[in-house]
């Protein structure tokens, strides 16, 4: 496990009013992991069992950059997944570690702790922090993202993941094992802000077999998810 401090990228400031009115929506599970890490492969399975039988979660697998230098690259690190552990890690008070779950924006947990994730999941389905509906419809290059209105403000996120990855790790703390990993994440990108009146986006698709649209609030806490589906518009 690694832990790192003081590498705040300030996505957002101040707190916003949030109500629970719109439809249900996944429960957003982050995991931020590397294939360096020797204590990940836990927390990888428990996400790949989360993909598999948990429809009312949205697993996501963001692969940070500081494991990189330590004797393997993970092929899947991007520096957005660093820089937003960070954040959290700011506002949680607990730096940046990995294998780190985050649920929902609320709190972030050892990723291998089932017993402390399944709690949160569970509680952030009784609290369901919705703002508005939220639906993403992908027809060939493009995703249009429709939020309707609501109570609030926050920031839409579009992030494209792959499905599954099979990896032969080489090198470092991990070398000669294979990993596999699902949703792992890609590609994010802010696409707008929301202010609480209804909207439609239409942007260029991910780079990501698969992808999501996420509103968070100005506190970092998670108001609105859709998986993006396929279809014409």
């Amino acid at each position: 496990m690694i832990r790192t401090f003081g590498m705040l990228s300030g996505i957002f400031l101040g707190l916003a009013p949030v109500l629970a009115h719109a439809a249900d929506r996944p429960v957003v599970v982050e995991l931020f992991t590397s294939q360096g890490c020797s204590s990940c492969p836990p927390a990888n399975a428990f996400l790949n069992e989360m993909t598999k039988d948990r429809a009312d979660v949205l697993p996501l697998g963001f692969h940070v950059t500081y494991w990189d230098r330590l004797g393997w690259k993970d092929p899947f690190s991007f520096e957005f997944a660093t820089k937003r552990q960070a954040v959290y890690g700011h506002r949680f008070g607990d730096g940046s570690y990995t294998p780190e779950i985050v649920v929902d924006g609320r709190a972030g947990f050892v990723g291998s702790d089932r017993d402390q994730v399944n709690a949160a999941i569970d509680q952030a389905r009784r609290d369901q922090a919705t703002a508005a509906d939220l639906s993403a419809i992908r027809s060939g290059d493009i995703v249009t993202v429709k939020i309707g209105s609501g109570s609030g403000i926050g920031k839409l996120l579009l992030v494209g993941f792959d499905r599954e990855h099979t990896t032969s790790i080489h090198r470092g703390e991990n070398g000669g094992r294979s990993f596999y990993e699902t949703n792992v994440v890609r590609s994010a990108r802010p696409i707008g802000d929301w202010s609480g009146d209804a909207k439609t986006l239409h942007e260029k698709a991910p780079q990501g077999q698969e992808a999501a649209v996420i509103v968070e609030a100005p506190d970092g806490r998670i108001i609105g998810a859709a998986r993006v589906s396929s279809g014409s518009t």
